[in-house]
């Protein structure tokens, strides 16, 4: 089985004592790959890290809206790492995870949304897709994104379970990825949700160490659970596991440009 978890944070502290033992386990569990996905630019250089320690890892590389720094110059001066990182390792794929969240943080919107668009350029030169967060922030982060256009398009990773949001991106062009928050007995609208995204657009992530799937919910989230999305998918599409496997990594590998 085939099984690719396309966002991950196995660069984060929560795996400092035990990340060799956990990534050799998420091989055996059937993952065949998995992104680490930076939002710094230290976590960043260590998902690249990660991905040049094991065949089957990638990165992405970014700055999210949750660490955009308190001194502006700083933000600018991170962006320009976050470059020269991208530019100089073969395994970062992306720019990510980048975006806008509205709930953690209000009184910074404004350059949340310039960050967001000095990435999307970024992403731009480099040739590479972008990887998405947006929490209680649609209609300012696909306005963004028809005012900048992405070249290579991207994903909306952990994607919130919203009609609008997801009509919007797939008429972008973009790719929505599930995590745990559809196998939440609470998530009443999952069902429907997973129904509005075409097979081709599809991808299946656990943002590890966070949101473990049901039925490990609240313990530390590893790729390993990645299955538990991918079974509660194919139950609703009516698919086998494996076909749903196939089709997520396909899709993974397609927006990635990972050569097969």
């Amino acid at each position: 089985m085939n099984l690719f978890d396309s966002h991950s944070h196995l660069n984060d502290e929560k795996f400092d004592e035990d990340r060799d033992k956990v990534i050799n386990e998420i091989y055996a569990s059937g993952v065949t790959n998995f992104i680490t996905a930076g939002y710094s630019v230290e976590s960043s250089r260590k998902a690249i890290q990660i991905s040049n320690n094991y065949n089957f890892s990638y990165a992405i590389v970014g700055v999210s809206p949750n660490d955009i720094p308190q001194d502006e110059n700083k933000l600018w001066k991170d962006i320009k790492e976050i470059k020269n990182l991208a530019q100089n390792n073969s395994k970062v794929l992306a720019i990510g995870e980048i975006g806008l969240d509205y709930y953690w943080n209000t009184d910074n919107k404004e350059i949340q949304k310039r960050a967001f668009i000095e990435q999307i350029k970024l992403a731009n030169e480099l040739n590479l897709p972008i990887v998405i967060h947006t929490r209680d922030a649609v209609m300012d982060t696909i306005q963004i994104l028809k005012d900048n256009p992405v070249n290579n398009k991207g994903v909306f990773h952990c994607c919130p379970q919203n009609r609008e949001l997801i009509k919007e991106a797939l008429k972008l062009n973009f790719y929505i990825s599930f995590a745990g928050p559809i196998t939440f007995r609470n998530s009443k609208d999952a069902d429907e949700i997973i129904k509005l995204v075409p097979n081709d657009r599809i991808l299946i992530e656990t943002d590890s160490p966070y949101l473990a799937p049901e039925p490990v919910r609240g313990t530390r989230n590893t790729p390993a659970n990645v299955r538990f999305i991918a079974e509660k998918i194919a139950s609703v599409k009516g698919l086998s596991l494996e076909e749903i496997g196939k089709i997520t990594e396909k899709n993974a590998k397609k927006i990635l440009k990972i050569m097969s």
